[in-house]
């Protein structure tokens, strides 16, 4: 078994981003995903991200078992993202009961479609999940990107994502839709909303930057 894959060491650049906004190219990685609306702070949310877990240490733990997936390695699971956006646009962002939402978990390279159906049919059997019945595997790429690092409460989120899209028209970059990506580097049951990290970061594409408009 090779070394240990450590998110925080061997991704740095997409989980570990400064606290100012830079511009990143995002691969194709393998997620497990679920689908859903309404407050995150709800049942549903609670539930759903309980689905993607089991399953994901599912992946992680299926060492111990005779059926240890082909090219496994060892690894820290990766945390948990959410890519937002909003059931009805003439409502304001600040009503979490128009959010929707997809929460999903990058999973190692190992883990193939044929394995994600063996270990969801497993999950099922073990810790029945409604949301289990929604989940998919999928390769996911946010492409070029823009992010950067928040610390804080989520309810400050918007005050992050304005300094990141004054830094975007100024670098000739135009925001791709409204959709953003979070990624949770804190469980806010232990930690203080001052001190959450979690990283913003939405897809860009390239337009005219400040100066060349004036030219």
């Amino acid at each position: 078994m090779s070394r240990k894959v450590e998110y925080k060491k061997d991704f740095k650049t997409l989980y570990l981003p400064g606290t100012t906004p830079e511009v990143v190219e995002v691969p194709s990685m393998p997620f497990i995903a679920v689908d859903g609306s309404g407050d995150p702070n709800g049942e549903a949310f609670a539930k759903a991200t309980e689905a993607l877990y089991s399953l994901t240490y599912a992946v992680k733990m299926s060492y111990r078992s005779g059926d240890v997936p082909e090219g496994y390695y060892e690894y820290t699971v990766f945390p948990l993202e959410g890519v937002w956006d909003l059931l009805d646009r003439s409502k304001p962002a600040t009503d979490k009961n128009n959010l929707k939402y997809t929460i999903m978990i990058r999973q190692p390279d190992f883990l193939t479609v044929q394995g994600f159906e063996r270990f969801l049919e497993g999950t099922k059997r073990k810790k029945p999940n409604p949301f289990l019945e929604q989940a998919r595997f999928e390769q996911i790429a946010d492409g070029l990107s823009c992010q950067m690092m928040h610390i804080g409460s989520f309810d400050d989120e918007p005050a992050s994502f304005a300094r990141m899209e004054v830094f975007c028209t100024e670098q000739g970059l135009i925001r791709a839709s409204k959709l953003h990506r979070e990624i949770y580097l804190s469980d806010p049951r232990r930690t203080e909303s001052a001190k959450l990290k979690t990283v913003l970061r939405f897809s860009v594409i390239k337009g005219l930057s400040r100066t060349e408009e004036n030219e």
